[in-house]
């Protein structure tokens, strides 16, 4: 007997209908006791179910597409995922450039035979009716159209059954589901079917926790949590669908051939294929609303594939650190693009030896360095890259943020350039762990987040390494601090006070950490402990500690308080802390308060008391059950000084608080500040004006300084001291 293809699609993103054509399958083949096919080809979601089903297939349907000869449970094994809870399952490719090669003929000749190979096909064809998804829809048995009790959504469920209309398809075919239904919602099943004309055929009851920790662990909810009223539900509607012989039944129904055909040719895409003609992209899987690459951008695209080729930059090393190996592989590649040039038709496009040059420039950047960042990278009045989309990178220049003119080239190009970053880390950025956290070879600190957590594709930030080590001179020099309190900081380093530095993110906290750091004495013995290693001490005597995230195997994992730990052990003179942002904090202040005197960390908060009660909700998080008392006396004999750090309005970043943690009053941690920045104004560029003001306060601390042999001025602390004006 043969199978049926059962198509499932969104009325509109986001209704939930990939976990419903996962849940459908398992749900298949528990009641039928058969291996069931769940294929995505949602081409625009780069792999959805590879996430709610746990899987990582290495081939995609677009390789399923362009199988030669007769196609059967071998020919299609290579390409299939047959999993041990007793499905298979063929994934959707991971990027947009692969979903244009999809073969939409190719992918009817797969439908064709898997109806002989399976018993049920569960497609997932996404919320926009592409090529592919009508091709589906051609060999399909019945089309289950996934909605919600939401007034947009159901008018945009409207849509696609009058789309699925027009083009001729029995609408008996045409099963509406409801998922995540509430009893207690306005919109009855009975106001749905009357909107959209159509009986409803089942629902899905709503239940928000199951299901979220259903998708956290990537199993679904039918094999999570097979007793929940969700995971029922899937049975009876499967029971149901046999129970009134539906699909028997609807096998019988005459369906329109030339579906996909018809919406290639209005969308001007070539014949038979996934792709617009002439090589311009329409989107994943042929959607007409993309907007076509200008002929610059796709003749980068045929050069770096040709490159790919050519070269088999695949198996390449890329990364390699040593210039010469560099240098070879450079003008190797540079060669092999010249070569790829002559094949092209440059005359309208490169007809000047400058854009000729530009082309391998660029192309040269994408295939061996990091694209269209490398300009900005090496553009030294940027401070910050922040790349929100392909077409949109932001980059801070002066404290200010603005759009550059950069901008990739597709997304793949963009996933490209994320694994050159993090592979030589030893790192992963993937469906399991779609953000991490790394580093440039030259130090710059690099957040990348990736789909389905990004919605507009990859978002890189990456913050910007000087290319040489700062030193007081230039936190002077900008107006951050004064000649004065700089070598006031220098007397507290050398002293030996434990010392936090306080800011909001972007105001400078690393950088003046790095510069308070090179004030320790050279004979010292330094460790530093960071997420990303970002710190560039001067001192030779130091040792560099980094953590470590989770393997494939989510073990393996090295945390901040892991290093903190080991660093008691390695007889240090200081621990330098790039970032406390957990139960770390803990540890850190168990060590300042053992012996390790001079140790320096940083911290987000926006002032110095603000800086405390953070450091206590930190200390909670380690998970010791101390009482509140116990943790502020705790930080009260730790910490000595709190540098707070600020980003002020017109860009500009300075100290604008060095606070003394003076004891405990009662219940209170005691804060005393010793230097204040006093804002007096804004001149005509928009430029905050304002100076350093000391309050008068002599600190605990000055005595004891000055046992030690310390030269500190009592005058620096008089508040008729001049302060020095900062702009």
């Amino acid at each position: 007997m043969a199978g049926h293809i059962i198509a499932v699609v969104g009325g509109k993103g986001g209704v939930g209908k990939s976990v419903f054509a996962a849940n459908l399958m398992l749900a298949a083949m528990q009641e039928l006791r058969q291996r069931p096919l769940l294929v995505d080809a949602d081409l625009s979601s780069l792999g959805d179910q590879n996430i709610i089903l746990n899987q990582n297939p290495q081939k995609s349907l677009v390789d399923v597409s362009k199988i030669q000869g007769p196609i059967d449970i071998k020919s299609l094994s290579p390409f299939m995922v047959n999993a041990s809870q007793g499905y298979s399952f063929i994934g959707a490719p991971r990027d947009a450039i692969s979903a244009r090669d999809m073969d939409v003929e190719g992918y009817g000749k797969f439908l064709k035979a898997a109806t002989s190979l399976f018993p049920w096909v569960i497609v997932d064809c996404g919320s926009s009716l592409d090529a592919t998804a009508l091709k589906t829809f051609e060999y399909a048995t019945a089309i289950f159209v996934v909605t919600t009790a939401d007034v947009i959504v159901v008018n945009q469920t409207k849509r696609i059954l009058a789309k699925i209309q027009e083009l001729l398809f029995p609408p008996e075919m045409v099963q509406i589901v409801i998922n995540r239904y509430s009893q207690t919602t306005l919109i009855t099943p009975a106001m749905i079917q009357k909107n959209l004309g159509r009986q409803v055929f089942g629902a899905v009851p709503e239940d928000v926790s199951t299901c979220d920790q259903a998708l956290s662990k990537s199993i679904p909810v039918v094999l999570a949590a097979p007793a929940s009223g969700v995971a029922r539900s899937f049975s009876e509607l499967v029971r149901r669908m046999q129970q009134v012989q539906l699909l028997d039944n609807l096998a019988k129904l005459k369906k329109p051939s030339g579906a996909a055909a018809k919406f290639a040719a209005l969308a001007g895409e070539g014949a038979g294929r996934g792709e617009p003609g002439g090589g311009q992209s329409a989107g994943p899987g042929g959607r007409s609303l993309a907007a076509p690459l200008d002929p610059w951008t796709a003749m980068k695209l045929r050069i770096h594939k040709g490159l790919i080729e050519t070269l088999d930059l695949k198996k390449t090393n890329t990364d390699t650190n040593d210039p010469k190996q560099k240098a070879i592989l450079r003008e190797k590649t540079q060669k092999a693009i010249l070569d790829i040039l002559q094949n092209e038709d440059t005359a309208s496009l490169l007809n000047t030896r400058d854009l000729k040059a530009q082309m391998v420039k660029e192309v040269l950047d994408e295939a061996l360095g990091l694209g269209p960042l490398e300009d900005l990278l090496a553009d030294e009045s940027v401070n910050e890259i922040m790349v929100n989309a392909r077409d949109q990178i932001y980059v801070e220049r002066s404290g200010k943020n603005m759009l550059s003119k950069v901008t990739f080239s597709s997304e793949q190009q963009m996933m490209n350039v994320v694994e050159r970053i993090v592979m030589p880390l030893g790192r992963r950025v993937d469906e399991k762990t779609p953000y991490v956290d790394a580093r440039l070879q030259d130090g710059s600190r690099v957040h990348i987040i990736i789909p389905p957590l990004a919605l507009r594709g990859p978002t890189i930030t990456i913050r910007k390494f000087p290319k040489r080590r700062l030193e007081a001179k230039d936190i002077v020099g900008k107006g951050s601090a004064t000649d004065e309190i700089m070598d006031f900081l220098r007397c507290c380093i050398e002293a030996q006070l434990n010392i936090v530095v306080s800011g909001g993110t972007g105001s400078g906290k690393t950088t003046l950490l790095n510069v308070l750091s090179n004030f320790i004495p050279a004979y010292e013995r330094i460790i530093t402990v960071e997420d990303s290693a970002e710190l560039q001490l001067g001192q030779e005597h130091v040792v560099r500690l980094e953590t470590r995230p989770k393997n494939i195997e989510g073990e393996g994992e090295v945390s901040i308080r892991d290093l903190i730990k080991n660093c008691l052990r390695m007889k240090p003179h200081r621990i330098v802390v790039g970032e406390c942002r957990d139960g770390a904090a803990l540890d850190m202040l168990q060590a300042m308060n053992t012996g390790h005197s001079g140790s320096m960390t940083t911290l987000h908060s926006n002032n110095p008391r603000e800086c405390l009660q953070r450091m206590e909700t930190l200390v909670m998080m380690a998970g010791v059950n101390l009482p509140s008392r116990a943790i502020k006396e705790t930080i009260s004999s730790a910490v000595n000084l709190i540098i707070q750090q600020s980003r002020l309005s017109d860009g500009s970043r300075k100290i604008t608080y060095i606070t003394e943690v003076t004891g405990m009053q009662g219940d209170v941690i005691s804060l005393q500040d010793i230097f204040v920045f006093k804002q007096e104004g804004i001149d005509k560029n928009r430029r905050i004006i304002g100076r350093f003001v000391p309050t008068g306060f002599v600190p605990k601390f000055v005595e004891e300084m000055e046992a030690k042999g310390m030269r500190i001025p009592r005058s620096l602390f008089s508040p008729k001291a001049p302060g020095s004006a900062a702009g």
